[in-house]
């Protein structure tokens, strides 16, 4: 496949030239910003099992990072901080190395069967204080950090994003045995993937691996 090119004729490189593009922001649009987590932002925090992490590193690389865990796991301590905490993972430490360099992020929370998102700007640092982390146990183990985020804005997405994807319709899953299992993947991109009865050893160790240390 060849390299795009994009056509400088067709480029919007400046924001008068975007906005011409489109009709002007409605008031409710406008007002949806707060600055501050209100009751129903609160209650929409304490219901969602998952959020993606948006992180910037210090030359402008993004990153975006999905957290998942039971409902309610990002604590509020006031109106106007959060807490994550930081699951085992690959240890690529991709977004907590971006936010010692650069605070500032972006959560988008989702609740399953919701066709709205909340998301939250704000800034973020790293704690190991034992309070927090005694607090987010699970399974009997602590995180090794939490991530605390001093909210900046908070609003609402209207539903259009996931009613035009039908994320949560049945009828438009998709087979996942229809693409090699992830490891494949990384495999046949980086080097060559073993014979299939070597790839499901591999494949079934990684199953392992997820019970063994999912907390």
């Amino acid at each position: 496949m060849s390299e795009f090119q994009l056509d400088p004729k067709f480029a919007i490189a400046d924001e008068q030239s975007l906005r011409s593009l489109f009709e002007a922001t409605h008031a409710l649009a406008i007002q949806k910003f707060q600055s501050a987590l209100g009751e129903h932002a609160q209650a929409f925090i304490r219901r969602s099992p998952f959020l993606c992490l948006g992180t910037q590193s210090p030359d402008g690389r993004a990153d975006v990072s999905p957290r998942g865990d039971p409902p309610g796991f990002v604590q509020i301590l006031d109106a106007r901080t959060l807490a994550i905490p930081d699951r085992p993972g690959n240890n690529r430490l991709d977004s907590l190395s971006n936010i010692i360099a650069n605070p500032s992020v972006a959560l988008l929370f989702i609740i399953p069967g919701f066709d709205d998102t909340l998301r939250v700007n704000g800034r973020a640092s790293l704690t190991t204080d034992p309070a927090i982390l005694e607090s987010m146990r699970v399974n009997n183990r602590v995180p090794t950090l939490a991530i605390i985020v001093r909210v900046g804005e908070v609003f609402m997405h209207c539903a259009k994003a996931f009613r035009r994807s039908h994320l949560w319709d049945p009828n438009h899953f998709q087979d996942r045995t229809e693409m090699p299992s992830l490891i494949k993947i990384i495999l046949e991109e980086t080097s060559v993937a073993p014979a299939d009865d070597e790839m499901r050893k591999i494949d079934d160790g990684l199953e392992e691996d997820y019970k063994r240390t999912l907390y």
